[in-house]
């Protein structure tokens, strides 16, 4: 069957700029070809009581490839990305081994390729070995910057002191990602760690190990003129102080941080609760709330972490940290909408324009005439139970397994291409990397 537009969503909520609107849309050769009222092409979608979003984009994820595949890898990751709403992810570089040179990069590219359910990109790691080269690999197509860990992560990404963090911020211009806690600070504190009880992770790695290592960064990045990413924040004294940091500085929540909280979790969910930065009290959460409502996060991660179950059944502080959540993290926010958290309209921010604003994405982020067909279709009155069965990661868990939830994504568009309806994936894998501004070579 043939027509004037390929595809068109019709009858459903369309959140494009201007805000909702009763219209179809129509799609020609991957791209939006108008917004209307039409009937002339080869697919239709009936989406009649459904909302249809800008495709959602994860831009923190660990989907563990190459050399950690039994906790994930670019296939399944990507799967639950696709199965929860997500359009396009941006995939971190602390694999095995670390994805810091040029060959390591291409190779990442090359295995994501047409494997990958969704549209992707690729962190670069800082080290200290690989300041100097940071200029031309963060140029690299395919690649969404660099990624510096000033706390602990796998192998040699970590870059803890100003020297070292100084030399990686001076080489390249654009905006570099941050895993933000102090290690110096979490060294002295170790002794805090209780051997078998998890709830001592927050002490340990405290509000100020965040807030030292944001305070540096930022004098760091004022100092050398460079824009910074600041990944999971989990206090509200660094929203309060990013905010007066904007001209150089934008930050991301998560959903975990927002949903889970210390004084119920750990005893609920022992170490599978357990990731760094760690889950805090209820009052750290509402101080997240607050900042949130008031504008300053400018995009939500899932910071996508699997470990298999019986990584994380050893005893703290033995047990790794990190936990799954590319696949839930539309969801719970769909759900905290229905709850009167927030607004539809500051998750389309969080998850569409703000990664395309700070980023500088080409031809994502929002539902208009020339960009690419991506979308994610919701159901905002759906009520579901998270099950295992529904669950795709390699990891067999989540954190949020048998949670009741309103809203829930049922379909996922990538380029025009039916991904996912209603549970069930297409019969085609057709992810392919995103494209950035400053690296687009046209």
């Amino acid at each position: 069957m043939s027509g004037k537009y390929d595809l068109i969503l019709k009858n459903g909520t369309v959140h494009s700029p201007g805000g909702p609107q009763h219209v179809d849309v129509a799609v020609k050769d991957g791209k939006i070809a108008a917004l209307g009222h039409f009937d002339d092409a080869g697919k239709i979608v009936d989406c009649t009581g459904l909302d249809i979003l800008p495709g959602m984009i994860d831009s923190q994820v660990h989907f563990r490839e190459p050399g950690l595949e039994h906790k994930e890898d670019l296939e399944s990751g990507s799967r639950c990305a696709v199965m929860g709403g997500i359009t396009a992810v941006f995939e971190m570089p602390n694999t095995n081994p670390n994805t810091d040179t040029k060959e390591r990069i291409e190779d990442k590219l090359s295995r994501a390729y047409h494997r990958m359910w969704c549209d992707h990109a690729f962190y670069v790691g800082a080290t200290g070995q690989n300041a100097e080269e940071l200029l031309e690999l963060e140029k690299m197509p395919g690649t969404s910057g660099v990624k510096i860990f000033m706390g602990a992560s796998t192998g040699n990404l970590l870059v803890k002191d100003d020297e070292a963090l100084e030399r990686v911020l001076r080489s390249g211009t654009r905006r570099v990602a941050i895993h933000s806690e102090d290690e110096y600070r979490m060294n002295e504190r170790e002794h805090l760690r209780v051997e078998g009880d998890p709830s001592s992770h927050p002490i340990w790695r405290d509000d100020e190990s965040a807030m030292m290592s944001t305070k540096r960064i930022i004098a760091l990045a004022r100092k050398t003129g460079r824009r910074i990413h600041i990944l999971h924040i989990t206090t509200p004294a660094e929203l309060e102080l990013i905010s007066q940091n904007k001209d150089l500085v934008t930050c991301e929540l998560l959903p975990q941080h927002l949903t889970l909280d210390a004084e119920t979790a750990y005893a609920k969910l022992g170490s599978y609760a357990q990731m760094n930065p760690p889950i805090r009290s209820k009052a750290h959460q509402d101080g997240l709330w607050h900042w949130l409502n008031q504008g300053v996060p400018d995009v939500m991660g899932s910071d996508h972490a699997p470990h298999t179950k019986e990584e994380k059944a050893k005893p703290y502080p033995a047990s790794p940290s990190g936990m799954p959540g590319v696949q839930t993290i539309l969801p719970l926010m769909l759900n905290h909408v229905a709850h009167g958290r927030t607004t539809l309209q500051r998750v389309i921010e969080l998850f569409s324009a703000g990664p395309q604003r700070i980023f500088g994405l080409v031809g994502k982020g929002r539902i208009a005439v020339g960009y690419d067909a991506d979308f994610t279709v919701v159901d905002l009155a759906k009520k579901w139970t998270i099950t295992n069965e529904w669950l795709q990661s390699k990891c067999g868990w989540s954190p949020f397994e048998g949670m009741e939830i309103t809203g829930k994504p049922v379909g996922t568009f990538i380029r025009g291409h039916q991904v996912m309806w209603n549970d069930v994936l297409a019969d085609k894998v057709i992810g392919e990397p995103v494209r950035f501004q400053e690296t687009y070579k046209g």
